[in-house]
C-alpha cells in the first residue's frame, strides 16, 4: 500500500485501474475530463491493460458500456452535467439490462444559466432511472468505493450498474491524501468478473430484440428491478465489513458524525458534508449539542439507517445542493418520506438549499441553520424552506442587472 497526493478525479483513475477495468468507452466533458487523460496515459505507457475508444457523444458511450458488460468484461466510463442528461435515454436502457457497470458521475450545475461549478441536479435527475448511486466525500472515499461499486454490482442478487458521484472542483480538482492499496489486497476483495450469466459470448453468434411488452409483464420486469436494488443495503453492509478487514478503513451506509448525542443534526450529502464537520467542531466548542449525519448511498435509500439515526432528535437542518423546480430539495423530500409517518414524532425538518453552481456555504450560515431550527423547535412549526444567500451576494447581482439594463439602453439609443 502506498500513500500519494490525488485529485478525487485521480483517485476515480485509480480505482478503475485497481479493478483492472478491460473496455472505457469515453467522451470528455469538464471536469471530469482528467479521469480519461489519466486512464489514457495508463494505456498508451503499458501500465494498465484496458481498450479506451473515444465516442461521438456520451448517448453512444452508454450504449457501448451497457453492450460491453453484456459479453462479460468490466466496464468503466465517467461524465459529468449535460453529458449524463444527454446519455440519459441510454442509462436508463442499460439499468433495464440488468448488466454490470460502474459510472463516475462528477457533479456540475446544470444549464441555464450555464455554469462549471458543482451541485447535484445533474446526478439527481438520474435517482430513478435504476442504477445504484454512491456519494463521496473525499478522495479516499472515491477510491474505495469504485471497488465497493463494482463488487456491489457485479454482486448475484443484483446485477445492476452503479453511479459513483463526486463534486465537480471541490472534489474532482482538490488534491487529498489517499492510500493506494496494492493489486494483491485489491485481488483479494474484488475477483475477476465472473460472467456465468451474461447473454453473448465471442464465438456463439447471438440475435436478441426486446419486445414491445405489455403491462404486467412490463411491470414484473420493474419490479424485480426494484426489488433487487434494495437487495443493495444488506449487500453494501456484508461488503464493507469485508473490505474493513482487508483495507482497515471502516464504512457503512450512512456517516454519523458526533451525532450520538445531537439535539440538532445536519444532513447532507458529498464533499460539502466536510464543511459541515468544521461547523459542528465549532459548535460543539460553544456548548451547541449537533452533529452530521450522511448518506453514502443514495439509491437504494438507506431508509432504517437515517430513521435510527435521527431517532430522538429535536430537529434536523437538510441542507440540499440541488433544487427541484416547484418543489425544493430532493434530499428533504426524501428524508420527510423515511420520516414521517413513524410510530414516534419526527424531529423538526428544516430545509435549506445551498451551494447551488459551486456557492461556498460559510461556517456562520451552518451557524445560522442551528439558530433558525431552535427556534422552530420553540415554536413547534416547520420553517419554509430557505435558500442559502447573502444580502451582499443579492447586492452584486442587481448590480449586474443594473449594468445589463444601462448597456441595453445604450445600444437602443445608437441605433
Amino acid at each position: 500500500m502506498t500513500r500519494q497526493m490525488l485529485t478525487g478525479n485521480g483517485a476515480a483513475a485509480w480505482g478503475a485501474r485497481l479493478a483492472e477495468v478491460d473496455y472505457l468507452p469515453a467522451f470528455p466533458i469538464t471536469p471530469q475530463t482528467e479521469i480519461i487523460e489519466t486512464i489514457a496515459n495508463w494505456i498508451d505507457q503499458g501500465e494498465m491493460d484496458c481498450r479506451m475508444v473515444t465516442m461521438e457523444s456520451e448517448h453512444s458511450m452508454i450504449t457501448a458500456a451497457g453492450a460491453a458488460a453484456a459479453t462479460g468484461v468490466r466496464v468503466f466510463t465517467a461524465t459529468s452535467s449535460q453529458g449524463l442528461l444527454y446519455a440519459s435515454e441510454m442509462i436508463y436502457t442499460v439499468a433495464g439490462w440488468r448488466v454490470p457497470l460502474v459510472l463516475v458521475n462528477v457533479s456540475r450545475g446544470l444549464s441555464s444559466p450555464i455554469t462549471l461549478e458543482p451541485d447535484h441536479n445533474d446526478v439527481l435527475a438520474m435517482r430513478d432511472c435504476g442504477f445504484l448511486q454512491f456519494h463521496c466525500s473525499t478522495c479516499q472515499e472515491v477510491l474505495d468505493h469504485m471497488l465497493l461499486a463494482y463488487r456491489l454490482s457485479e454482486h448475484e442478487k443484483l446485477r445492476l450498474p452503479v453511479i459513483v458521484n463526486l463534486d465537480g472542483f471541490y472534489l474532482s480538482f482538490t488534491r487529498e491524501p489517499v492510500e493506494i492499496p496494492s493489486q494483491a489486497m485489491v485481488d483479494r476483495f474484488l475477483p475477476p468478473f465472473d460472467a456465468e450469466n451474461i447473454r453473448f459470448r465471442a464465438g456463439e453468434p447471438l440475435s436478441e430484440g426486446v419486445a414491445v411488452l405489455g403491462g404486467p409483464t412490463y411491470s414484473y420486469f420493474r419490479y424485480e428491478a426494484h426489488l433487487a436494488s434494495l437487495q443493495a443495503l444488506a449487500v453494501y453492509d456484508d461488503l464493507a465489513r469485508e473490505f474493513q478487514i482487508i483495507f482497515g478503513r471502516k464504512y457503512r451506509l450512512i456517516e454519523e458524525y458526533r451525532s450520538a448525542n445531537a439535539e440538532i443534526v445536519f444532513v447532507m450529502m458529498g464533499s460539502f458534508a466536510t464543511k459541515a464537520k468544521e461547523a459542528v467542531d465549532q459548535l460543539r466548542a460553544a456548548g451547541e449539542k449537533v452533529g452530521l449525519v450522511r448518506p453514502r448511498l443514495f439509491r437504494p435509500l438507506p431508509v432504517e439507517a437515517l430513521y435510527r439515526a435521527l431517532a430522538g432528535k429535536k430537529g434536523v437542518a437538510v441542507v440540499d445542493q440541488n433544487l427541484s423546480m416547484g418543489k425544493g430539495g430532493v434530499l428533504h423530500t426524501e428524508l420527510a418520506s423515511a420520516l414521517y409517518g413513524r410510530p414516534d414524532a419526527p424531529p423538526v425538518l428544516a430545509s435549506f438549499i445551498g451551494g447551488l453552481g459551486g456557492r461556498d456555504i460559510a461556517p456562520e450560515e451552518f451557524y445560522e441553520m442551528v439558530a433558525v431550527v431552535r427556534q422552530s423547535i420553540i415554536k413547534g412549526e416547520l420553517p419554509p424552506p430557505r435558500l442559502l444567500y447573502t444580502e451582499k451576494e443579492l447586492r452584486e447581482v442587481r448590480k449586474l442587472q443594473t449594468m445589463a439594463r444601462t448597456m441595453h439602453r445604450g445600444r437602443g439609443a445608437k441605433s
